[in-house]
């Protein structure tokens, strides 16, 4: 048994040592083979960088030999082009040689005529001095004496010959003038036939029955009070059968109240929020309406590149009225009637046309914007940016400043006749009574005048004088004043003619 423990033993020290001595080899050997493999990649990296070095040194000896192939080429393409310059340069300068050697031959040419010329003024000079003198004994006048006679018997005759001209061409131009604006007016007026709408500040809404006045006004007054409150508008509801009546300065308000009140009753269903509702949806339809209306007349007359907001404008138009005449076509009819004068002259009918459209736009906003209209629309011209040729047309087209362009005279005639021809516009009978009285009041308060009669529908006044204390001169005086009295004092649509009339009665009986 000991003997195989000993065995055991001896064998397992002796395999411990061929293990050790093993282990021991193998590891020398990778040492070994891992140097000899770093060794070959360092051999290999020192072979790559010197291949990749000489590469780079080849590329940049090609580059380098490229630069300067091509600074070679471009100094020489600079050279040849220094050389071209040089050459014109050098025959610029011949030329001129020659030039300034032609201009001096001429100045010598010249100053040589010139001298030619002075011995000839002289030799004339002294025969005119000998033919002066042998005139002067001829006519027994002297030089100054003549020459008074001629330019007096000259000027004599000339001015008598002006004068009769002038007075001829007077006449003439005159007959013709009268002719020629009669003629375009009749053919504008012809060509030009707008309707004109009648309005009022009511509106009067048609009721089924009765019994919706009632629902109309609702539990306590509820209903009136919000359809008032929501559209701005007083609503009358009195004893007239079957109607409401819409009261209110502003024709717009006016206008979507009576929409939403329309609605309303078809609707049948009447309360404050089913009112607020229609109110709304009114506003919307007034405002398209609005709008669709000032693209309609934008488009009638044949304009473009106006401002939306000034588009609008014009449509609020249709829902104004003046003295019962609709704006909008008033101002329709402007446009139409300048444009026709204005080609029948040979003006420019684009701003005749534009400035008779929009000549009375501040009447859009002069329920919200204080000052007169024509103020207004001028102020909102400037702000659009609008043309300063139709802004001044704008502005003097109620003589507020005087007119300096042709355009601006026919939109001021197109605006009177188209305010003053028969039908176009309407009066109630009190202001028109009360207008007619102030106007033979102004006329009367005159001294000098006897009497006074507003005739033609109070387009004109027709005055009597006393012959005794106003003469001849005397009458035209008086009817600037009192056509400046009447501008100041009233207003009124087109213009009142003042007329004057003086007459001396001598009464004598044969016995």
């Amino acid at each position: 048994m000991l003997y195989k423990i000993l065995w055991a033993l001896l064998f397992l020290i002796i395999g411990s040592a061929a293990g050790f001595i093993l282990r021991k080899y193998l590891s020398e050997s990778k040492i070994n083979n891992a140097a000899k493999t770093a060794n070959n990649m360092v051999e290999e990296a020192i072979k790559e960088s010197e291949r990749i070095k000489k590469e780079r040194l080849i590329e940049a000896k090609e580059e380098i030999h490229s630069l300067r192939f091509e600074l070679d080429r471009e100094s020489r393409e600079r050279r040849n082009e220094l050389q071209k310059l040089e050459k014109r340069v050098m025959n610029k300068e011949e030329n001129l040689d020659r030039k300034i050697e032609n201009i001096e031959k001429k100045e010598e040419a010249l100053a040589e005529r010139n001298k030619k010329l002075e011995l000839k003024e002289t030799e004339l000079d002294i025969l005119k001095e000998k033919q002066l003198v042998e005139l002067e004994k001829i006519s027994q006048l002297t030089f100054e004496e003549a020459r008074e006679l001629l330019l007096a018997n000259v000027e004599n005759r000339i001015t008598r010959e002006t004068a009769i001209l002038i007075k001829n061409k007077e006449a003439e131009a005159k007959s013709e003038a009268d002719k020629k604006a009669r003629e375009i007016i009749t053919y504008a007026i012809q060509k030009c036939a707008a309707d004109h709408v009648a309005e009022t500040t009511v509106s009067v809404v048609s009721l089924p029955s009765d019994e919706m006045k009632g629902r109309i006004i609702g539990r306590e007054g509820r209903n009136i009070r919000a359809l008032e409150t929501l559209t701005g508008v007083d609503l009358i509801i009195d004893d007239t059968p079957e109607a409401v009546i819409l009261s209110g300065f502003d024709p717009i308000k006016r206008e979507i109240a009576r929409n939403a009140l329309e609605k309303l009753i078809s609707d049948g269903r009447i309360h404050p929020a089913r009112i607020e509702e229609m109110v709304n949806t009114s506003k919307r339809e007034i405002e398209d309406k609005i709008k669709e209306m000032g693209e309609q007349a934008v488009f009638e007359v044949g304009l473009h590149k106006i401002h939306p907001e000034m588009v609008k404008l014009i449509g609020r138009l249709h829902y104004r009225t003046s003295y019962g005449q609709n704006i909008l076509k008033h101002s329709l009819e402007v446009a139409y009637l300048a444009g026709i004068m204005a080609d029948e002259l040979g003006a420019n009918a684009r701003i005749a046309r534009r400035a008779g459209l929009l000549h009375d736009i501040g009447k859009a906003v002069d329920h919200e914007v204080e000052g007169p209209h024509v103020a207004i629309g001028v102020d909102i011209l400037k702000r659009y940016k609008e043309n300063n040729e139709i802004i001044h047309a704008v502005e003097a087209h109620h003589d507020d400043v005087e007119p300096k362009t042709i355009e601006a005279v026919l939109v001021q005639a197109a605006d009177a006749i188209s305010a003053a021809r028969p039908g176009a516009r309407r009066e109630t009978l009190e202001s028109y009574i009360k207008r007619l009285q102030k106007l033979e009041e102004i006329a009367t308060s005159f001294p000098g005048v006897d009497k006074s009669f507003a005739i033609q529908a109070g387009r004109e006044v027709r005055i009597l004088v006393k012959s005794d204390e106003i003469d001849d001169v005397g009458m035209v005086l008086t009817a600037k004043e009192i056509a400046q009295k009447i501008e100041n004092e009233l207003d009124y649509p087109g213009q009142i003619k003042v007329n004057l009339i003086r007459e001396t009665r001598v009464t004598e009986y044969a016995k």
